[in-house]
């Protein structure tokens, strides 16, 4: 168990073993959450605004089931041109 004291700005300094095993660096962001009636602090990584749509449920989950159709071998190509694709989509129209 490691302790750490509360400086007069409110600050607190993340003891060695803990900032290691967590692989934190100097300046990463922490959200803090009242526990019951303790503190936890987790890593959090910021994702700029004009990215944060591929972060969205919906896209996760066509990545999720992009990725296990790779697995499973159902993907088509690769075409040498737009048009070989543009034939190959035309023919799988329901």
């Amino acid at each position: 168990m490691s302790v750490t004291r509360i400086g007069p700005k409110h600050q607190i300094t993340i003891p060695v073993d803990a900032f290691t095993e967590l692989g934190l660096e100097a300046g990463d962001i922490l959200d803090v959450q009242v526990d019951g009636e303790g503190l936890r602090l987790v890593p959090q990584k910021l994702v700029p605004r004009d990215q944060a749509w591929f972060w969205s449920k919906e896209w996760q989950e066509g990545e999720r089931e992009a990725e296990a159709d790779i697995q499973e071998g159902r993907t088509s190509g690769p075409f040498d041109s737009a048009e070989e694709l543009m034939r190959h989509l035309r023919g799988h129209e329901a």
